[in-house]
């Protein structure tokens, strides 16, 4: 080969390899998030506000300890990017249900950030076994009016799993004083806090020692309140279509045993997935219902009952 031709080869090689480095360095450096012209991602260290309340009462941000703890779940939920942004997600659907019976059981609205601290708004289950958005107990559960047997569990339904976690905080306020320690004692059972507050002589939250999962929950309460009432402030940009929608139901009342819940889908239009998935609460494919209870089952509607043409067949 010339010498020459070599030469210019290798040259012309090395040129490319800078322009397609610089070219990579940039692609890589710049990132344009939505509602923005053009923005540097930077991981940078958050601003812990001097002034901050829970359900009214304030959050001693004076103390170091406090703060620190406050900082630590801020990072961790707005750096956690999937998991705090899939938490926006279901929080448009669910949010207008349990805002709506906080507020009219008298409940502070800021308590519409424990089932995200719960359970994710899902409807799991903990090691302990305890059960749906509020993460309920089953001798909680019973002792807040909900019915838990083979056939039903009432911690599954949203609605009737809200009003009874509502029953329980007002009777741990009215007897610690302070939303604070019900939310505490919501965690660690009233007993434990009771236990600690004699041991201790201390009537404060944040002057008791704890377990650290009961010390981190109001914090993650904390963080997640601050992030949703300035979501753009922690880099999050959700567009409204992206958010997971509120989907409208009917009712049908049932008063006798269902000896195929199935067999009952079909005759509503949908499918046994769809009627499970709206009413998780009916925990077998029959209902029993010896003593003839009257029971709402929620049926989607249209467009979303994606009725599947087999089942008209």
């Amino acid at each position: 080969m010339n010498k020459n031709l070599s030469y210019f080869l290798l040259l012309l090689l090395v040129i490319v390899l800078i322009i397609g480095s610089a070219v990579f360095q940039k692609v890589h450096r710049d990132v344009s998030l939505p509602g923005t012209n053009r923005q540097y991602y930077k991981i940078v260290s958050l601003t812990i506000p001097n002034n901050l309340s829970f359900a009214g009462e304030p959050v001693p941000l004076d103390i170091f300890y406090v703060r620190e703890a406050l900082d630590r779940e801020l990072s961790v939920n707005t750096y956690w990017h999937s998991s705090t942004l899939l938490l926006f997600k279901r929080a448009h659907r669910w949010f207008p249900v349990i805002d709506t019976i906080l507020a009219n059981q008298g409940v502070p609205l800021d308590f519409r950030y424990m089932p995200l601290v719960e359970s994710g708004l899902l409807n799991i289950v903990s090691p302990a076994h305890a059960v749906g958005f509020w993460q309920l107990l089953k001798s909680t559960a019973r002792e807040n009016g909900l019915e838990v047997d083979r056939d039903v569990d009432e911690r599954y339904d949203v609605e009737k799993s809200t009003r009874a976690a509502c029953r329980y905080l007002k009777k741990a306020r009215k007897k610690f004083g302070s939303w604070t320690l019900a939310v505490a004692s919501f965690n660690a059972g009233q007993n434990r806090i009771v236990r600690f507050m004699k041991q201790q002589k201390t009537k404060s939250f944040y002057d008791m020692l704890v377990a650290d999962e009961t010390s981190r929950y109001i914090y993650r309460m904390l963080a997640l309140k601050m992030i949703f009432e300035n979501p753009e402030d922690y880099g999050f940009y959700i567009e409204p279509s992206q958010e997971y929608p509120v989907v409208p139901t009917h009712t049908v009342k049932v008063k006798s045993a269902v000896k195929n819940w199935a067999d009952f889908a079909h005759l509503q239009g949908i499918s046994y997935k769809l009627l499970k998935y709206f009413n998780p609460w009916l925990r077998r494919n029959s209902l029993k219902n010896r003593h003839h209870k009257t029971y709402l089952i929620k049926i989607p509607n249209a467009p979303f009952n994606l009725t599947n043409a087999k089942l008209k067949e």
